[in-house]
């Protein structure tokens, strides 16, 4: 038996529907609470008097994510980013088997929607929810969410032909200029290549299970590349919730400190008198400092999350990664030689990682989370790239980053047989679906931070 209605949170409103819909289940009253979006949106975390609960909504049903959410798989905080939102279409982009998930959800339910309720907030479009979901479940019954085995196993062994090449180079040719440099080449190209696989393994997009993914994941992430796959699916799931959402999207996290991200926050920083950079030259500086700053960080921050989360597997495949590179490369070139080749490598890398990963981003619109359906939210954060074979390899397929965005586990091999459907969706939602070229992309990261640097010098002087 149901309690009674009092206490459950219900004006008389409230109260009349749910009355209405015992009368409709036979005089049945149903045993959980019912919750307006009103109640559920002070349980973030961060309002007062209810700093202590987090709950969020999941097809109408209300969960108190109160402790779970430091528990949580991926992370407490892309859970807590959806506290006091309805997380429908988020926890169904993320995850591959939702019947099974949900099962281990089922403790954390407390309620669910008011009969009167709609199943979204009323800060986000309905019909291009009900729209986007209709999608998605066409695009299961198509089959465009299951992997290509093939694809990636040849994926896998162009990397490793890189990599072999690239240490083959020294080995028979020596340290001299000339193979000094290809081996720089194939060692960075095997490198970035599979920072695009383990990106796809990181998604679930490689096999049919959770499990087989994120074993892979691990291994090659730490074996491979020498960083640990937990501490990128940590930040990038967050990116992936709450994309060009600062304080949520740790991409973002650049700024303030080195460049002033968006129309919005560049004016709130010149208001505030605030002046970390020179941010009216950040376009200028931005090309070396970015890709030249991140080499410090990620080796800095994989050593320091692995410790801190006591990750210690990810450790000890992290040492061995460089352990194994050192004993295979110091005999043939020497210490000093090893060191100008491997970390010549690493900044390659990162300029090749940190221009293909922000061409997307950076130029799309940067704020704080305005709670908008999962739809605008990823349309108005991300725009893609024409495709061409080249487009396709050099960037791992994020040149078709909405498609990605929109739907996070999909193999990349199929992004180009969804987009036409995406494009219909927009176009009659009268979304703005973003293509630009290879380079235009490229230059129009240093357009976007030399307006957010007028910006914000604008708003420092006059403000």
């Amino acid at each position: 038996m149901a309690p009674p209605l009092q206490g459950t949170g219900l004006g008389l409103r409230e109260k009349a529907a749910v009355t209405a819909a015992v009368a409709a289940n036979g005089g049945e009253v149903c045993a959980r609470r019912f919750f307006t979006w009103e109640e559920i949106a002070l349980r973030t975390g961060r309002v007062a008097p209810y700093l202590q609960e987090r709950w969020l909504v999941i097809e109408r049903k209300v969960y108190d994510i109160s402790q779970f959410y430091k528990r949580h798989p991926g992370g407490s905080r892309v859970i807590s980013h959806y506290a006091g939102q309805d997380a429908t279409d988020a926890f169904t982009a993320f995850h591959l088997h939702k019947a099974k998930v949900s099962k281990y959800l089922n403790s954390l339910v407390i309620g669910e929607l008011a009969p009167d309720q709609p199943s979204s907030e009323p800060s986000k479009n309905q019909l291009l929810v009900n729209d986007f979901r209709e999608l998605r479940t066409t695009v299961e019954r198509m089959g465009l969410l299951k992997p290509n085995r093939l694809f990636f196993f040849l994926m896998f062994i162009h990397i490793m032909v890189l990599d072999v090449a690239a240490w083959l180079t020294i080995w028979y040719f020596g340290a001299s200029s000339l193979p000094f440099f290809v081996g720089v080449a194939c060692f960075t190209i095997a490198q970035t290549q599979m920072s695009w696989l383990q990106h796809d393994l990181g998604h679930l997009s490689v096999f049919n299970t959770s499990k087989w993914n994120h074993v892979i994941h691990k291994i090659l992430m730490s074996l491979v590349k020498g960083m640990p796959a937990q501490w990128w699916n940590y930040l990038h799931f967050q990116h992936h919730a709450k994309p060009n959402c600062f304080r949520k999207d740790p991409d973002l996290n650049m700024h303030p400190i080195l460049f002033a991200l968006g129309k919005t926050l560049a004016a709130e920083l010149g208001t505030k008198k605030k002046k970390f950079m020179p941010y009216n030259y950040q376009h200028k500086y931005f090309s070396f400092m970015a890709p030249t700053l991140l080499v410090p960080f990620f080796q800095i921050s994989i050593f320091y999350s692995s410790i801190k989360r006591k990750e210690w597997l990810d450790l000890a495949l992290i040492v061995t990664y460089n352990i194994r590179v050192c004993l295979i490369y110091i005999p043939l070139m020497g210490f000093k030689c090893f060191m100008a080749y491997y970390w010549l490598s690493r900044l390659l890398e990162s300029c090749w990682f940190t221009w293909v990963s922000q061409m997307n981003h950076i130029p799309m619109n940067i704020d704080y989370d305005k709670n908008v359906d999962w739809v605008t939210m990823q349309l108005q954060a991300t725009c893609n790239v024409e495709q061409s074979l080249f487009n396709d390899w050099f960037t791992g397929h994020l040149n078709f980053q909405i498609e990605h965005h929109l739907f996070p586990t999909m193999p990349r091999h199929n992004y180009w047989k969804v987009a036409p459907l995406v494009k219909s969706l927009c176009a009659k939602h009268g979304i703005e679906y973003q293509t630009k070229s290879l380079l235009g992309a490229f230059a129009g990261i240093l357009h976007s931070l030399k307006d957010s640097g007028e910006v914000w010098l604008d708003a420092y002087l006059h403000g």
